[in-house]
């Protein structure tokens, strides 16, 4: 965009100069009309300005390649998919609505502290609750001061470690995973780049932390998963870690 402004400001520049010169011609020549010599260096001056512009133009646009076919422009931002039970937790990215109040709507991290601070509301619990249990809570609040308030939620980047799947050991890209609805162990496995060459895929545990917190223990054939077998392709929860050992030979 701004090689375009650019190049038709240089444009403009040439063609006002030109006239400029033109004008003061015709004034030095008492406001008569140029003779046939000065109207063919006019001619030609016009022809050569409008030359330089359409070369100009080839080379600008020239540069600008045509994006290839099938590919879409990546949107500026995409919201996460959390399931209805998703509990929210620190480093958790908020879109709050306020429904005929865009002066009370905003995008909020959750805090480490788990609170969030949102206009006229400050120091809100939002850590261990749902984006719904928030916003019946930023309604409660806000009916204060706004008559019958309508608020709505929306997740737009999680970062909670309580809300990531972590995978370790012998795959290509260990990392913690965002939790998404339905993910299951290949779908993690997949996202990691699949399994190293000296990845013992089938000895692959699932640890998993019970509601009474205890660790359990999940084993997983991710190797079997891989060559098609999805029959033991379990779902992945919220704060699971998918351990891939090494092989011993």
């Amino acid at each position: 965009m701004l090689l375009l402004e650019r190049f038709y400001m240089i444009t403009n520049s040439m063609f006002r100069s030109f006239f400029e010169n033109f004008m003061n011609i015709l004034v030095q020549r008492g406001g008569c009309l140029p003779n046939r010599r000065l109207a063919r260096v006019a001619g030609c001056t016009v022809a050569l300005c409008g030359a330089t512009a359409m070369f100009g133009a080839t080379a600008l646009f020239a540069q600008v390649p045509d994006r290839p076919a099938g590919v879409q422009p990546s949107p500026a931002a995409t919201a996460v998919v959390p399931t209805p039970d998703y509990k929210l937790g620190p480093g958790d990215v908020l879109q709050v609505f306020v429904w005929r109040n865009p002066e009370l709507s905003i995008s909020v991290p959750v805090r480490p502290d788990g609170k969030i601070s949102t206009p006229l509301v400050d120091d809100m619990v939002a850590v261990g609750k749902t984006p719904s249990q928030l916003a019946r809570d930023l309604e409660t609040t806000l009916s204060e001061y706004v008559l019958s308030p309508k608020v709505n939620v929306i997740v737009t980047g999680s970062s909670s470690a309580a809300n990531q799947v972590k995978v370790i050991g012998q795959v290509r890209a260990p990392q913690p995973l965002a939790y998404r609805a339905g993910m299951t162990v290949l779908d993690v496995v997949m996202a990691s780049g699949g399994l190293t060459e000296f990845a013992a895929g089938n000895k692959a545990r699932l640890l998993r932390k019970a509601p009474d917190g205890k660790e359990q223990v999940i084993k997983v054939r991710v190797a079997d998963l891989l060559k098609g077998k999805l029959k033991g392709n379990i779902p992945v929860n919220p704060g699971d870690v998918l351990v891939v050992p090494e092989s011993l030979f």
